[in-house]
């Protein structure tokens, strides 16, 4: 009896660890997503592999020891065309009260008003970025990271994005 306990009980322990490791690998073979959704035509889920074929520029950035730094990525303000944001000259009146918010996957988030990412008010181009120095980000900071040029402090540079919403700001 007690040899077909420890049968059962090695069998079962194997099968939980085939059914773990199979887990762990459908999670870490998964590709990283930015998302951008809210008040937007068209939600978007763009992959990395995607989202590496949408033309990209350059930005530079201050770290936080006043190091410049070498950016690429994508213009935030191409992604939100992309997702039907209301942006041009369709920006103004009540859709000036419009804002993205931008979390990241700890839970982060920082906010913009949309007229800092539109060039019809800005000069400053915001980018998404998933290089830096020609190497893909590392953990911790990407795979996506929001480049913001030009501030003071890089608090607004958020690590890890997730996510891109568009919201209507209320009272």
């Amino acid at each position: 009896m007690k040899k077909h306990f420890l049968s059962i009980l090695f069998l079962t322990a194997l099968f939980c660890v085939g059914i773990s490791n199979t887990l762990w690998a459908q999670n870490s073979s998964r590709e990283a997503v930015i998302k951008v959704e809210g008040e937007v035509l068209k939600t978007l889920s763009i992959g990395l592999s995607d989202f590496a074929k949408i033309p990209h520029v350059e930005a530079s950035m201050k770290d936080r020891d006043g190091k410049i730094q070498q950016y690429s990525g994508v213009p935030v303000f191409e992604l939100l065309k992309l997702a039907g944001v209301t942006l041009g000259k369709e920006l103004k009146g009540e859709n000036l009260t419009k804002y993205m918010m931008v979390r990241a996957s700890d839970g982060y988030e920082v906010l913009f008003s949309l007229a800092e990412l539109d060039p019809v008010f800005t000069n400053r181009v915001i980018i998404l970025a998933d290089k830096k120095d020609g190497k893909p980000l590392t953990d911790g900071i990407g795979p996506f990271r929001l480049v913001v040029p030009d501030e003071n402090r890089p608090a607004r540079s958020v690590h890890e994005v997730s996510h891109l919403i568009i919201r209507f700001a209320k009272e």
